[in-house]
């Protein structure tokens, strides 16, 4: 996955594929989302009464003091005046749906704020790392003390492993903090359970 910088034009053919590639990346990522949820809404004999749908991991042509700019948000997402935005927190901590404000520090921010808490230890730090088979490196996070916690706090978790536990990433609440008044949290979310991929599931995007 290394590779060295690459820069093109935006109006040469290759950067105009980019971005009408991306597009589609992000409408798929949408249509993604909506299966997800709906599926669960079926599953548990409910109905949607509000949706809030935030990228992050991508680019938009803005204006911001007075130039029209691309804004590439790597780990974070948009937070204009009025815009609502999904922040999750850890598989053991409230998620927040906040709102963007039209605080003057917000434009400072490029009106962006996080799409997570953010990690404090890399997923090799926290699970490990295994080769055929055998730990060739301990990890620092102890997955079944963390099975026991989320159990008592009456989450049910199926899947996951070390390298997503809360203590592999940081507090949302102290993130958000940081931000000062260009953001408005509006709902805490409390998770009752948590749904991801297993150990064992290959990822080749994993450091």
């Amino acid at each position: 996955m290394d590779s060295p910088p690459v820069l093109f034009g935006v109006d040469s053919e290759l950067g105009r594929s980019y971005v009408a590639a991306m597009q589609l990346a992000g409408e798929y990522a949408y249509a993604g989302r909506d299966t997800v949820v709906e599926k669960v809404l079926e599953i548990l004999g409910a109905e949607a009464t509000e949706a809030v749908h935030n990228h992050h991991n991508f680019a938009w042509r803005e204006r911001h003091f007075g130039e029209d700019v691309w804004v590439i948000r790597k780990g974070c997402t948009p937070a204009f005046p009025g815009q609502e935005g999904f922040v999750g927190a850890t598989m053991g901590e409230p998620s927040v749906i906040l709102r963007g404000t039209d605080a003057p520090e917000g434009e400072a921010l490029l009106r962006s704020t996080v799409h997570g808490a953010g990690r404090v230890m890399s997923r090799t730090q926290a699970a490990g790392k295994r080769r055929r088979g055998k730990v060739v490196k301990r990890g620092l996070i102890d997955f079944g003390a963390v099975r026991e916690k989320l159990t008592a706090q009456g989450i049910e978790l199926r899947g996951g492993a070390a390298d997503e536990a809360p203590d592999a990433y940081k507090r949302l609440d102290e993130v958000l903090a940081d931000h000062g008044d260009s953001i408005r949290v509006l709902h805490r979310l409390t998770p009752i359970g948590v749904a991801m991929a297993g150990a064992d599931t290959f990822d080749p995007y994993k450091d």
